[in-house]
């Protein structure tokens, strides 16, 4: 090699890259870890409904150790989606010295279950928080199993429509664990549904519910408390028990 100049050269050129390629990068590794670039604001980019200034700062308080460089964004964006309102967050350096974030919120759209504090959101997606006041306009319970919310809010959505024509409102929608679909209507009855089948679907028994909806009220001389629509060619109808009146008799 010694008798080859050129070769000589060549891995003498090498070296020079690679030694300068490793002054580079210690360099920027130097620098990053010196306060010239100091991290001076985080910015929420849009209006945010429920979650709270004061649980940004407890959730990210402990994270903005370091420079523009060194802030691990990843790390802030796993806090963030801790918190009970947050649904998805996104996190990213804005040059010179400012940390963007965005967040995407819960958007409730029915109570879930028994639990206090279990809803909703509109991807049926459950979670739970804390309402910081009541909701604008009433919200529906859902019941039934956690893995089948997403389903359970479409069953819902649907007999919501179908519903219109009659102007009743579904106020609660239940999935037992054998999967049999119960309503209860903003007049408080209960409209049995049962099983989703392929030749019987729960949205034709309640389509079926709707059309003989008038006769439903006018064949019983007061509202009926459940209407079962689980039979194929019919319907069948309890009565509440007309409370019971005291009589006094003389002495």
């Amino acid at each position: 090699m010694w008798n080859k100049p050129q070769l000589m050269n060549a891995v003498t050129d090498l070296l020079l890259v690679a030694a300068t390629a490793a002054l580079l990068v210690a360099a920027v590794v130097w620098s990053a870890r010196l306060p010239l670039f100091p991290l001076r604001e985080v910015l929420v980019t849009h209006e945010l409904r429920e979650v709270r200034r004061s649980e940004l700062e407890n959730s990210l308080s402990g994270l903005l150790r370091g420079n523009f460089f060194s802030i691990k964004v990843e790390d802030l964006r796993q806090s963030l989606e801790q918190l009970p309102w947050v649904r998805r967050a996104e996190v990213r350096r804005q040059w010179p010295s400012r940390i963007e974030v965005s967040i995407e919120e819960h958007l409730p759209v029915a109570f879930w279950g028994q639990a206090t504090g279990q809803m909703v959101n509109s991807y049926g997606e459950v979670f739970t928080a804390s309402l910081s006041a009541p909701p604008s306009a009433p919200m529906p319970l859902l019941i039934g199993p956690t893995g089948l919310a997403p389903e359970i809010l479409s069953h819902y959505q649907q007999a919501e429509d179908i519903l219109k024509p009659v102007g009743r409102i579904p106020r609660a929608l239940s999935v037992s664990p054998r999967l049999a679909v119960q309503l209860r209507l903003d007049d408080g009855m209960i409209v049995e549904l049962g099983r989703q089948q392929p030749k019987a679907p729960v949205s034709e028994r309640l389509l079926r519910f709707v059309e003989y909806y008038p006769s439903v009220l006018s064949a019983a001389r007061q509202r009926p408390s459940v209407v079962d629509m689980r039979y194929p060619n019919g319907f069948a109808l309890r009565i509440a028990a007309a409370p019971a009146t005291e009589s006094k008799g003389k002495p």
